[in-house]
């Protein structure tokens, strides 16, 4: 599976195994985890998505038990993960409000907590989870420079970011930012215009598409995106997921989709999207059907 450079010296699976919802599967088992970890890495899916609030704040222990119980597996996995949001479930239930907190203190504190979580002795990149209101990036930037001094993360980066808020944290900082993780897919393809792919692919970053299935809707609908996907799935004799990110993979900037369903069979046919072949006109197609209207 083709790799793409992150910052020096990390590389990421084109393909990224996301587990916001680990924690919702009926099986949580260690074995069943561990399933979906080898069936990942048997495709050359080796970088997987985390996130503290997963699961209610108990996602990272979830993961965490597979790889205390299969300590080998961290040695073939880059691991994600992601700070910020205090929501009042979880360790966090005596919050009076969901906010967010990207002051040094609460990062440095999740971090530690994530690493203790997940029994690892550091996360490969660490992302602020949403742009914060009091965000203020002199002491955001120093603490997650700091993190990465410390070795407890490798790369930094962010999720959810528009341009203006990439560049108010970057400039705070020392360690380049290296990704940022944004909803991107044929349900939600502002990001093609309103000038967020344009900012990273100019600057030559690496984007994450998280709910690269607009959350499993372009599997179940109808009408003219579901007719084209089925079309052109039929033909590449692959699904309709693998034509939806294969739509997003076919992008110059180096999109990395972000895989999140829970079922075994559904992830050892992840890599089926490299096997298709989009042409301009097909992506076309595809690009219209997801407007409802042909290009100006």
């Amino acid at each position: 599976m083709e790799r793409i450079k992150i910052a020096e010296g990390l590389e990421f699976s084109r393909l990224v195994y996301g587990m916001w919802r680990l924690g919702d599967d009926s099986d949580t088992s260690t074995a069943h985890v561990e399933a979906k970890i080898e069936a990942c890495l048997a495709q050359g899916i080796t970088t997987f998505d985390q996130a503290d609030i997963y699961g209610g704040y108990a996602g990272e222990g979830i993961l965490g038990q597979a790889l205390k119980a299969n300590p080998a597996l961290r040695d073939r996995m880059e691991i994600v993960s992601k700070c910020d949001i205090v929501a009042p479930v979880g360790r966090y239930a005596d919050a009076a409000v969901k906010h967010y907190d990207t002051s040094s203190a609460h990062i440095t504190r999740s971090v530690e907590t994530s690493l203790m979580e997940m029994g690892i002795d550091h996360i490969d990149l660490l992302l602020i989870h949403r742009p914060d209101p009091l965000m203020d990036h002199v002491e955001t930037g120093a603490a997650l420079d700091a993190l990465v001094a410390a070795g407890k993360v490798r790369a930094v980066g962010v999720s959810n970011f528009r341009p203006w808020d990439w560049e108010l944290l970057q400039s705070g900082m020392k360690t380049p930012l290296a990704t940022n993780q944004i909803e991107i897919s044929l349900s939600e393809i502002t990001p093609f215009t309103n000038g967020d792919l344009a900012f990273h692919q100019r600057q030559g970053h690496p984007l994450m598409a998280w709910s690269p299935l607009g959350g499993g809707g372009l599997m179940t609908g109808r009408g003219q995106l579901a007719e084209r996907l089925d079309e052109i799935a039929a033909a590449q004799g692959v699904d309709r997921a693998a034509v939806a990110i294969a739509f997003l993979l076919r992008h110059p900037a180096r999109i990395l989709p972000v895989l999140g369903t829970n079922n075994l069979a559904r992830i050892k046919q992840a890599s089926d999207a490299l096997k298709v072949e989009l042409d301009r006109p097909t992506w076309f197609k595809l690009y219209e059907a997801a407007l409802g209207r042909e290009v100006a």
